[in-house]
């Protein structure tokens, strides 16, 4: 199920981000402490009452010296298009201005669920210089202080009650889904035209030709597919075109509806930083991953290119060594034919169940190997496993005390299941428990 997006909205220095980071709180995407894994912040996932949505910040947005009222317009029309639901948000301690009346006038022709919020109400004497803000248009405003955190359940409780009814999108098992995401110009539609053989997509030269999802069904060698091509994203400096930035979120709802993420590389020009970026979004999510090194035509092909390109590869996105890396050029469809083969080799793993028996065979031989180490005198244990989850595989671990578990031994028993098991494509999650 699609998760609902909120978008915070209103001119410049109303406190945006402050409520934005006091939304999310301890919700926000962890941010794994492995080399290589880097974030930009302008989404996160929040949770109000067992909800999950997915939040995100206008106030970050910079655009070069503009004037502020076409800043503010070019944020408002942005999240108007993406969120299902946006949250106004304006300044009580100055009441209602002329900037505050050009968000309200774009809104209104939104059509989307409003929720109003009046920021920097710190203590209940100022809730009497609210109610100007009926004047809005908006309904009953909701006071709130982003410095205290009050008010903010209220806001939540108003804001998820107007997400759309989630529907269960109806997936056939036996179709892989997988998506493109990489920086523009990297390749992609260019490499769905040649799996397809065929020209479905535009391709130009020019970056950021495509700007929304398209959805292509088919098969090849009996089984069935469906290529999901995504609007590229692109990062200059420390500024992001408007559209762009919120290209990253029309790339993580295909991600979202993926069963394999392809992450594109540019061998001509190399891995940059940004690369690094989007391959996290598709990690985070917990898909199966496939590296594909497009454009290897324009390298120079000596027996050690592909060595010393992987290795590159190795050294820049340690975080997804479990990911097969693919070598071919879209445009002359040289090793086209080794990347079906990885997509389907990688949605197999990403489903695939191991049987308690046996994996608890390989969890007391790696004891065998390697015995579980001891903290302050105290040694953990480990009882036994069990896979409980797919897409990725995750398994428990039962142990006297999960506080024993440390993660350099969590990472030998993985690498062990690995050895087992293969799961190559995709991550596999392990939880230490204690045994109740």
């Amino acid at each position: 199920m699609r998760s609902s997006i909120v978008a915070i909205v209103g001119r410049p220095n109303v406190g945006k981000s402050t409520i934005f980071n006091r939304l999310v709180g301890e919700r926000i995407s962890i941010v794994e402490d492995i080399p290589g894994v880097t974030r930009d912040r302008i989404y996160a996932e929040a949770e109000w009452l067992n909800t999950n949505f997915r939040l995100i910040d206008t106030g970050g947005i910079e655009i070069g010296d503009e004037p502020l009222l076409v800043q503010m317009r070019e944020q408002a029309e942005v999240a108007i298009r993406e969120a299902d639901v946006i949250i106004f948000m304006a300044n009580g301690r100055e009441g209602i201005t002329a900037a505050d009346e050009e968000v309200a006038k774009l809104l209104f022709k939104s059509n989307k669920p409003i929720v109003l919020a009046v920021n920097k109400v710190d203590n209940p004497e100022m809730r009497d210089d609210i109610y100007e803000f009926y004047s809005l248009g908006f309904g009953e405003p909701h006071p709130i202080s982003g410095t205290h955190g009050l008010g903010l359940g209220d806001l939540l409780d108003s804001v998820v009650d107007l997400f759309p009814e989630r529907e269960t999108e109806q997936v056939d098992e036996d179709v892989i889904h997988f998506s493109l995401i990489g920086r523009p110009n990297v390749g992609k539609s260019s490499l769905v035209n040649a799996i397809l053989n065929e020209e479905r997509v535009i391709v130009s030269d020019i970056a950021g030709t495509t700007r929304d999802a398209i959805d292509t069904n088919f098969t090849k060698d009996g089984q069935d597919y469906v290529i999901i091509d995504t609007a590229g994203m692109r990062k200059r400096g420390k500024i992001y075109e408007t559209t762009e930035k919120y290209s990253i979120l029309r790339a993580l709802k295909a991600i979202e509806r993926s069963d394999v993420v392809l992450t594109l590389i540019d061998a001509e020009t190399g891995i940059i930083e940004q690369d690094k970026k989007i391959a996290g979004y598709a990690h985070d999510a917990g898909k199966a991953v496939v590296i594909v090194v497009n454009k290897w035509d324009t390298i120079a092909q000596h027996d050690s290119a592909i060595k010393e390109f992987e290795d590159n590869v190795r050294a820049h996105f340690q975080f997804l060594d479990y990911a097969p890396i693919v070598y071919l050029s879209a445009k002359t469809k040289k090793r086209i034919h080794t990347l079906l083969p990885k997509i389907k080799q990688a949605s197999e793993n990403h489903t695939k169940r191991v049987e308690t028996n046996v994996l608890n065979d390989v969890i007391m031989d790696a004891l065998a190997v390697n015995p579980a180490p001891s903290k302050h005198g105290n040694k953990l244990k480990v009882l036994y496993a069990t896979q409980v989850a797919v897409q990725p595989p995750t398994f428990v671990i039962f142990v006297n005390d999960p506080e024993l578990m440390h993660f350099s031994y969590e990472r030998f028993l993985e690498n062990k299941i690995r050895e087992a098991f293969g799961f190559e494509g995709t991550p596999i999650k392990i939880y230490a428990r204690k045994r109740s």
